[in-house]
């Protein structure tokens, strides 16, 4: 058992990169060049950078090697530094222990891998050397092998796609219409494969009139042959688009349109080297958004019919949305940290150590279900991947099917945000 404690920025003797920038280029990408230049690693737990810092001996990459064998980290490199997908190992490590073995006395899945984390790294091994589930069952599964829920998940997603080819959905006509080029897929170019990194939004409501909208829409993630569910909301808040104190923002806020969209891994807050942290961004130029014209805080037909954008927008992140009780979109799909449900349909409580906020990131609170998520599409996407679809439906729409209908979604939404 390693006597060190190892997070982010810790690297094996010998193996510091040679070049920092350079390693840490294909993950900071789309942060601002300031916050590139630092050349640390942003640690999200306690809204610290961590600089690169060399410990004895070769701890990382035994941790690391572990971490991929058990596959909680399936492509990660044994390199002997501690970055984002060790970070993210441990914390699916943590959270599996905490909820598919049943022992919380793994404690908060926080990414640090201490004395209590190295403990049960040793009882795993000890008590599943040999055996078949020294693999974790995430990471026995794979897109070819994937279960009969995830397969049901792809089939309602072709499905849907045949539909639309053939009777033109009227909100999905508007991108045949687009001249310029977006993330948002024409229908004809709908991804339906099972390598594919699926996130479904289930959109309700949004033709109701709400200043401060709730999280009460469903996200089905589609990943290595398994399925995860999250609640949050697709819609915005007016209360976050515009600051009625300052006078600032926008009244005319953002719906993005129903379809499919491009996104790739990236932070949110890129500006702000206190508050930036892991999230999902438009793949390119940016994705197709409806406005409320006449400013009712709803999306309304009438809203819809006075068309899209004329161009892209590149700030419609896939983002954190505190432990749920406050929706934190301006126009960006948002996910609450409280709770999710696991791929046995079981609901899973982040309730003790989600965040409502920043405010308490920094007091042994993280972000809960939301790094449940990011953790998942970062260590299953498959090698050389770095983009996830986004499919974006209504719950009356026709993308739903026999086994998932309203009153499913809306089971699942409420039994998350009552946990």
């Amino acid at each position: 058992m390693s006597k060190i404690t190892l997070r982010l920025g810790k690297v094996d003797s010998g193996s510091m990169p040679a070049d920092k920038l350079t390693f840490l280029s294909g993950y900071h990408a789309t942060m601002s060049k300031a916050l590139r230049e630092k050349m640390a690693f942003r640690d999200e737990g306690d809204g610290r950078w961590r600089k690169f810092e060399e410990v004895a001996g070769n701890t990382v990459s035994e941790l690391q090697q572990f971490l991929k064998d058990a596959g909680f980290m399936p492509r990660g490199n044994v390199d002997g530094v501690f970055g984002y997908m060790t970070h993210s190992g441990v914390r699916l490590f943590q959270e599996y222990v905490r909820t598919v073995e049943g022992d919380a006395s793994i404690g908060t899945p926080d990414g640090i891998a201490g004395k209590n984390t190295f403990r049960h790294i040793e009882n795993w091994k000890t008590a599943k050397a040999g055996k078949p589930e020294f693999i974790c069952k995430w990471g026995q599964s794979s897109p070819n092998t994937g279960s009969e829920e995830f397969k049901q998940y792809l089939a309602v997603l072709q499905k849907a796609k045949d539909l639309y080819v053939a009777e033109s959905n009227p909100i999905l006509k508007f991108m045949d219409n687009i001249s310029f080029a977006s993330d948002t897929k024409k229908i004809t170019d709908w991804d339906t494969t099972n390598e594919t990194i699926h996130l479904v939004g289930i959109r309700r409501n949004q033709d109701k009139i709400a200043l401060k909208r709730g999280n009460d829409d469903l996200f089905i993630l589609l990943i290595n042959g398994i399925v995860f569910k999250f609640w949050g909301s697709t819609d915005p808040s007016q209360t976050m688009a515009f600051n009625f104190e300052t006078k600032k923002g926008r009244m005319d806020e953002a719906f993005l349109i129903e379809g499919q969209h491009v996104y790739k891994f990236g932070w949110h807050k890129v500006s702000d080297g206190r508050r930036v942290y892991r999230a999902l961004k438009p793949a390119d130029r940016g994705v197709l958004v409806f406005r409320d014209r006449d400013d009712n805080n709803a999306l309304t037909p009438e809203d819809m019919m006075k068309g899209l954008d004329n161009e892209p927008n590149n700030s419609i992140n896939i983002h954190w949305s505190g432990k749920g009780h406050t929706n934190y979109s301006a126009g960006c799909q948002v996910i609450a940290g409280r709770s999710y449900i696991n791929p046995e349909g079981q609901i899973v409580d982040c309730s003790a150590f989600a965040s409502p906020g920043y405010g308490d990131l920094a007091r042994s609170k993280t972000r809960g279900a939301y790094n449940m998520l990011t953790d998942l599409i970062l260590n299953y996407a498959p090698a050389g991947v770095h983009t996830i679809v986004y499919t974006l439906a209504r719950d009356e729409s026709s993308f739903l099917s026999e086994d998932i209908d309203e009153t499913t979604i809306e089971d699942w939404i409420e039994g998350m945000k009552n946990v």
